[in-house]
């Protein structure tokens, strides 16, 4: 093995595909998760996709306590991925004191932990949404970071200035930053993917529920922006080639000599694809028409924005590859076995 490494909040989405990729690449993986947005379930997919089933505690990363019990239990974690996090753009403006706190007091407890238990390196979760409503796209790693426009960008955004304060103050660790653009899709497998207890917040999720009759109908949060459609406009990227960019940055901390000790890079396709394309694509790629009605805009929501991704293609060595059609088909067969098992 090459290694223990910490995944928070590793029963979620984006985190239960970065732990198949870390064991399939040899690592060997600690996911601590409290189970707020997710389901343990989710450990029996991560062993039949890798044929390993992966340490897990259930837990709070905001509670020290428990983090403290975590790393006395297993000792010699070499680095964390930290996807601990509520991610919703329009509830953090309905729930502010919520993601303020979890958001970052699971950052706070986590570094403050780390030099102590010699952990070297942390991957951060971060988002596009640092650059706000951007001058200009593709953004960027030198892009203004702008206001955020909800409190979820905000969070993301102190929470890299922390990192980087920590680091300069001379912090024996080093850092990752990852800005992701909009992750979607499922494994190819079908045995992981976005299940969001209750009403999803985020796209995908929604539009496949819908398509299947779980939810009558889509909404599409305005149709007046500035793009050729007037629906927004993101950078919508699988799941699995995100997953894969973070063994990437682990595995540089890790392993390469010229790592600096704070690095930022954006993980996206590069493309733009507005919401009312992603539906058609969908009904391109299935052969299932989703119902979806227009109204109005939603409070938080950037207009348009898509990455520039030539940094990580260059230093991480990682790409994204997987089509906007081949990821939509991924997302339906995740919705289709979830109804296989009488789960939605």
């Amino acid at each position: 093995m090459k290694g223990r490494i910490l995944v928070t909040g590793g029963t979620g989405y984006i985190g239960s595909h970065t732990t198949v990729e870390l064991q399939n690449a040899g690592y060997e993986v600690i996911i601590i998760d409290n189970l707020s947005n997710s389901n343990e379930n989710v450990l029996d997919g991560i062993e039949r996709i890798s044929g390993i089933r992966p340490h897990f505690v259930k837990g709070d990363c905001t509670d020290i306590d428990c983090l403290k019990k975590l790393f006395a239990e297993y000792c010699g974690i070499k680095g964390i991925i930290n996807f601990a996090a509520c991610k919703a753009v329009g509830e953090s403006v309905q729930k502010p004191l919520q993601y303020y706190r979890n958001n970052l007091n699971t950052l706070y407890n986590l570094l403050e932990l780390m030099p102590e238990n010699d952990v070297k390196c942390i991957v951060l979760s971060s988002s596009c949404t640092v650059y706000g409503e951007p001058d200009e796209n593709p953004v960027t790693e030198n892009s203004p970071i702008k206001k955020a426009t909800s409190p979820y960008g905000n969070t993301k955004q102190i929470a890299e200035e922390v990192i980087a304060d920590y680091i300069n103050s001379g912090a024996p660790i080093k850092s990752t930053l990852l800005r992701y653009f909009n992750p979607v899709g499922a494994h190819p497998s079908a045995e992981i993917g976005e299940l969001p207890n209750g009403v999803p917040q985020n796209l995908v999720p929604f539009l496949t529920q819908t398509a299947i009759g779980v939810r009558s109908e889509l909404s599409v949060f305005g149709n007046d922006y500035n793009t050729p459609d007037g629906s927004c406009i993101r950078d919508f990227i699988n799941v699995v080639d995100l997953a894969k960019a973070h063994v990437c940055a682990l595995d540089r901390m890790l392993e390469n000599d010229d790592c600096e000790s704070l690095e930022t890079y954006n993980l996206g396709t590069g493309n733009g694809v507005s919401v009312l394309e992603l539906i058609n694509a969908f009904e391109k790629a299935t052969g299932v028409k989703v119902p979806y009605k227009i109204v109005g805009r939603r409070a938080g929501d950037i207009e348009k924005v898509w990455g520039d991704t030539t940094k990580a293609n260059e230093i991480l060595g990682w790409k994204a590859c997987i089509s906007i059609e081949e990821t939509m088909r991924t997302a339906w067969n995740w919705q289709l076995k979830l109804r296989e098992r009488g789960i939605m």
